[in-house]
C-alpha cells in the first residue's frame, strides 16, 4: 500500500438532518396536498410488501370476525417507475418466509425458478483454483434461485388485491414529526430543472400521513439514517457495508450448479467474494461483493468483476453469450451487533436492510426481510387495535426479531465478518471456529470502526482492465444494461463536500459503478443522471439523497 493515506470520513459531509426531518409541517405550503393513511410502508421490496400484505390479511380477517378496527388504508411507498424497477439480490432463497407469508399459494405458484441441487466453493488464484469445503453456513442445497424483481412483482400483486394502495414513483423525500412521534412521510417534487426551481413538468410533494410509519428503504435509507441520528439510537458497532455488482448473462450452456468463489481478485486485505447462479437453462447470474472497509482507495468492484470473467473457471460458461442486465446495489454485513438498540420509536419501525438484517455468513436477507415485515405488521395490527401507536404498543416487533428465528441467526454468526477485519487467514479459521460451534467459539466481540473511518491508501497492484464489448464492458456501457433513463437535467441529489482533494475524488470514481464522479480539470465532477441509487458512495463520501419518482435503473431480472 501506498504510504500516503486518509481517512474518507474526512472528506463526507454531515447527513442533511435538518431537511430529511420535517416537525409540526415543516416547509408546508398551500401547494402541498396531504392525505391520510393509517400505515405507510416506505419502499417496494420484500420487506415492505410482505409487511404491508400480512397487515392487510389481519385487518381482513379482524372484520371477518366481527373485530372492531374497521378499515385501515394501507400504502406502499416505492421510488422507482414500478415495482422491482430498484430492487437486486444474488439470490438463492430461503423460501420458508414465503411459504409462510403465502401459505395458500401452491409451491409451483411461487415466483421461484429451479432448485439447488449442488454447491461448489472455489478459491482463486490469477490464473488458478482450487476446491475448498463448502462453510456449513453456504450450504444452499433444498433453496431456490430466484430474480428479486419478480419476486416483488408477485408480492405487488398480492397485495393489491388485498387492497393495499401501491404507489410506484413516489420517493420518500423527508419523515414528518411531531415532537418525537413520525407521523408520515413527505414525497418528492417531481420536474424540478437542474437550478432545482419548478420547471413546466413540476408537481409539488405530497404529505402522506399515517399512524404508523414503516422504514423498508434498503441499506443506508437516508430517513432512517436521520431518525437513528435524531433520537440517538446506537448499536454496539456501527454497521459494515459492501457493494454487490451484478450482471445476468444469456449463455449457450446451462450451469447446474451453485458456484462461489473466494480469492483472486480481491487482495488478502480486503473482504469479499464471488457468485455464479444458475437461472434457468440460458440464463446465469454472475456478480462479486466487496467489503467497503477495504483499505484500498482505488477499489473498483466494477473493474475486478470485469477482470474475474477473464477467469479459466468463468470465461467459458460466459463466451458466446451475451450480457443481458448489470446493475449494483450497497448491503449491511455488519449483521448482530450493528442491529440499532432499537429498531423503531412512536410511530415508527425498520425492516429489512434497514434494519441491517443480513446474515453474510449464509450470505441471505430476503427471508429475513419477510419474516421482518410481517412481524412489523403483527405488532402493528396489536397497536392499531389498542388505539395507541406509541413506541410502548410498538415494541413487541423488536421483541419478535431478537428473539425469533432472525435474531436467532444473526445471533449465531454474530462474529464472522467481524473475524475478517484482522485478514482472510485469521477471519477464516475464526469463521470456521464459529460456525462449527454454532458461534461459541471464534465469536468473540470486535470493536470496529464506521467503514469511512478506516484510513485507505492506493494499492501497488490495482486491478485494471480494458473492455472488450463482448465480455467485459466500462461503466458507462454497462450503466445502459440497467435501463436507466434518468433525465439529463434532474437536479443534483448526491450532496459532496466542496473542493476534496483530487486522491479523494479518484476513490468516489473508482468505488462507484456508474461512473457518476469524475475529476476533470482540477475538480470532482458529479454526472448525477448515471446514478443507479447503490449508494455505495453515501457509505465513505458524497451523500446520497432521493430525487424524482421513476429515476435510476429498470432492472427485470435482477
Amino acid at each position: 500500500m501506498s504510504s500516503s493515506r486518509f481517512v474518507p470520513g474526512e472528506y463526507q459531509p454531515p447527513l442533511p438532518t435538518e431537511r430529511l426531518i420535517l416537525r409540526d409541517a415543516a416547509g408546508a405550503s398551500e401547494d402541498i396536498e396531504s392525505i391520510e393513511m393509517g400505515v405507510v410502508f416506505v419502499g417496494g421490496g420484500p420487506a415492505g410488501l410482505a409487511g404491508a400484505i400480512e397487515l392487510a390479511r389481519l385487518v381482513q380477517r379482524d372484520a371477518e370476525s366481527g373485530g372492531e378496527l374497521g378499515d385501515v388504508e394501507i400504502a406502499v411507498l416505492e421510488k422507482g417507475a414500478g415495482l422491482g424497477d430498484h430492487c437486486l439480490s444474488g439470490a438463492v432463497v430461503d423460501p420458508s418466509a414465503l411459504r409462510e407469508l403465502l401459505p395458500d399459494t401452491p409451491q409451483g405458484e411461487l415466483p421461484l425458478r429451479g432448485e439447488v441441487t449442488r454447491d461448489r466453493v472455489y478459491m482463486l488464484t490469477e490464473s488458478g483454483k482450487v476446491p475448498i469445503p463448502t462453510p456449513p453456513t453456504m450450504h444452499n442445497k433444498g433453496f431456490r434461485v430466484a430474480s428479486i424483481c419478480e419476486i416483488v412483482r408477485f408480492l405487488g400483486e398480492r397485495a393489491e388485491e388485498l387492497g393495499v394502495n401501491i404507489l410506484a414513483g413516489y420517493p420518500a423525500d423527508a419523515m414528518l414529526m411531531e415532537g418525537a412521534s413520525v407521523v408520515g412521510v413527505r414525497t418528492a417534487p417531481v420536474g424540478l430543472g437542474r437550478d432545482g426551481e419548478p420547471g413546466d413538468a413540476y408537481q409539488p410533494p405530497t404529505d402522506v400521513r399515517a399512524r404508523v410509519t414503516v422504514l423498508a428503504e434498503g441499506a443506508r435509507g437516508p430517513l432512517t439514517q436521520a431518525y437513528l441520528a435524531d433520537q440517538n439510537v446506537t448499536s454496539d458497532n456501527p454497521q459494515i457495508y459492501a457493494l454487490g455488482v451484478k450482471e445476468v448473462w444469456r449463455v449457450k450452456q446451462p450451469l447446474t450448479e451453485v458456484i462461489h468463489t473466494m480469492g483472486w481478485p480481491l487482495a488478502s486485505d480486503t473482504f469479499g467474494g464471488s457468485f455464479i447462479y444458475p437461472m434457468g437453462e440460458e440464463m446465469i447470474a454472475i456478480g462479486l461483493v466487496v467489503g467497503l472497509d477495504s483499505p484500498r482507495a482505488d477499489l473498483d468492484v466494477h473493474a475486478m468483476l470485469q477482470r474475474l470473467k477473464l477467469h479459466p473457471l468463468v470465461r467459458p460458461m460466459l463466451e458466446g453469450g451475451e450480457l443481458v442486465e448489470w446493475g449494483a446495489k450497497t448491503i449491511p454485513e455488519g449483521g448482530w451487533y450493528a442491529m440499532p438498540k432499537r429498531l423503531g420509536g412512536d410511530g415508527l419501525l425498520l425492516v429489512g436492510d434497514a434494519a441491517g438484517l443480513v446474515n453474510v455468513a449464509s450470505l441471505k436477507g430476503i427471508h429475513h426481510a419477510i419474516r421482518s415485515g410481517m412481524e412489523a405488521a403483527r405488532a402493528i395490527f396489536g397497536a392499531l387495535k389498542a388505539g395507541d401507536a406509541s413506541w410502548k404498543a410498538l415494541g413487541p416487533y423488536d421483541q419478535a426479531v431478537r428473539e425469533g428465528p432472525i435474531g436467532k441467526d444473526l445471533y449465531a454468526t454474530r462474529s464472522m465478518r467481524l473475524g475478517f477485519k484482522k485478514g482472510f487467514v485469521v477471519g477464516g479459521a475464526k469463521a470456521a471456529l464459529a460456525s462449527l460451534t454454532g458461534g461459541k467459539l471464534g465469536a468473540g466481540f470486535v470493536r470496529t470502526p464506521e467503514d469511512a473511518a478506516e484510513p485507505k491508501g492506493l494499492s501497488a497492484d490495482p486491478i485494471t482492465f480494458t473492455p472488450d464489448n463482448t465480455l467485459t464492458f466500462s461503466k458507462l456501457d454497462a450503466n445502459y444494461k440497467s435501463g436507466n433513463l434518468t433525465r439529463d437535467d434532474i437536479p443534483l441529489h448526491v450532496i459532496a463536500q466542496a473542493d476534496v482533494p483530487e486522491h479523494v475524488a479518484r476513490m468516489y470514481a473508482a468505488l462507484c459503478p456508474a461512473g457518476v464522479y469524475e475529476w476533470q480539470d482540477g475538480k470532482l465532477v458529479i454526472n448525477a443522471p448515471n446514478c443507479i441509487d447503490c449508494r455505495a458512495t453515501d457509505v465513505l463520501g458524497p451523500r446520497w439523497t432521493v430525487r424524482e419518482g421513476g429515476s435510476g435503473p429498470k432492472y427485470q431480472q435482477m
